[in-house]
């Protein structure tokens, strides 16, 4: 053997290596299971947080994808807008009639498609006003609505889903004030005001 191979064995030597045994005590017992329990406890809340974040980013990412196209929808709107007041303004020639039929035909199809995409008229006449859903212009004297009724509609409201687009513009029907006898009110000021001087 050679002098490099002699120094790689392990020599023996008096002294023997002991392994001591040591038992935990008590003590170190309980600090160690208050360790662990600490541990375990906030696993189990990072645990929890994460699971709510999962919830609530998947929840996130749905109404995303659900209104994605709301800001479009609400563009389009102006445009309904203009072609229900073309046929409004339609007048009753022949050659008007049929430019009105193909309007009001574009108009029902382009209906149809925004309708399969999620948008609802707010229907407003006749119902009780809602200002979730209406916003009120004008109030209007009306002795045969109830009051508080919407009882003219300025411009159609739409809704996206269950998310209000656009409200709409309404007039809501309030009681009918009564006419004062202004000349027998002022007649009667100035008779008390002559026997009480």
């Amino acid at each position: 053997m050679t002098d490099k191979e002699n120094d790689e064995l392990p020599q023996d030597t008096d002294e023997k290596t002991t392994i001591e045994e040591t038992t935990p005590d008590s003590t170190e017992l309980e600090e160690l299971q208050k360790s662990l329990n600490e541990a375990n406890e906030k696993y189990v809340r990072l645990y929890a947080d994460y699971d709510n974040y999962k919830r609530i980013a998947a929840r996130n990412k749905e109404e995303l994808l659900k209104y994605a196209n709301e800001e479009i929808m609400s563009d389009v709107l102006t445009v309904i807008d203009h072609l229900e007041l073309a046929l409004q303004h339609s007048t009753g020639t022949e050659a008007s009639s049929s430019l009105a039929e193909g309007v009001e035909l574009t108009l029902k199809e382009l209906k149809n498609v925004l309708d399969k995409h999620g948008l609802v008229n707010i229907d407003a006449m006749g119902k009780e006003f809602d200002p979730a859903v209406h916003h009120a212009m004008s109030q209007i004297e009306s002795e045969d609505a109830d009051v508080n009724t919407v009882i003219k509609e300025f411009r159609k409201g739409y809704m996206l889903r269950e998310r209000v687009l656009r409200a709409a513009l309404v007039g809501v029907a309030i009681k009918q004030s009564q006419p004062e006898n202004t000349d027998s009110a002022n007649s009667q000021d100035q008779t008390t005001t002559t026997e009480e001087q």
